[in-house]
């Protein structure tokens, strides 16, 4: 099992930009669709691969923003 410092959650019901238009171009809908209601797990490892495809203009990037309050 992977310690919680070596993976990244992301569930969209988590994320400030869900139902914005933010959303339309996020790494997750790019690659989940069609979305679930589940929360996508990557690891750090795949983290910095899907940022390097995003300076590479290759995939969107991750447009996850924790919600407050």
């Amino acid at each position: 099992m992977q310690s919680t410092d070596e993976v990244l959650t992301i569930d969209c019901d988590q994320c400030a930009m869900q139902h914005t238009v933010a959303c339309d171009d996020c790494v997750v809908t790019f690659l989940c669709t069609p979305r679930s209601d589940r929360a996508v797990v990557v690891d750090v490892a795949d983290v910095r691969a899907l940022r390097l495809l995003a300076d590479a203009g290759l995939a969107p990037p991750l447009r996850l923003r924790r919600r407050t309050g």
